[in-house]
């Protein structure tokens, strides 16, 4: 599994769940694609108001802002 995860400069909301992806003990490391959506006026339509965003590479669930550290942990199994 990865994970795209959907944000964009000067984002505090993204910075928060930078800090919580970081932060949360997972069994083994899950890599993360980081995509501004600034760069593309289509993820910038499907994303604007949602940033900042999860999206898993193997399932394409999504996940947004805001979760907890346990939403997260389930998102990811």
């Amino acid at each position: 599994m990865e994970l795209l995860f959907y944000t964009t400069s000067q984002c505090h909301l993204c910075e928060l769940a930078e800090a919580l992806l970081v932060s949360t003990p997972m069994p083994e490391p899950i890599p993360v694609d980081v995509v501004d959506i600034a760069q593309s006026e289509e993820l910038v339509e499907r994303y604007g108001t949602r940033i900042p965003v999860l999206r898993r590479n193997d399932t394409g669930a999504e996940l947004d802002w805001p979760f907890t550290r346990d939403q997260l942990l389930t998102f990811l199994q």
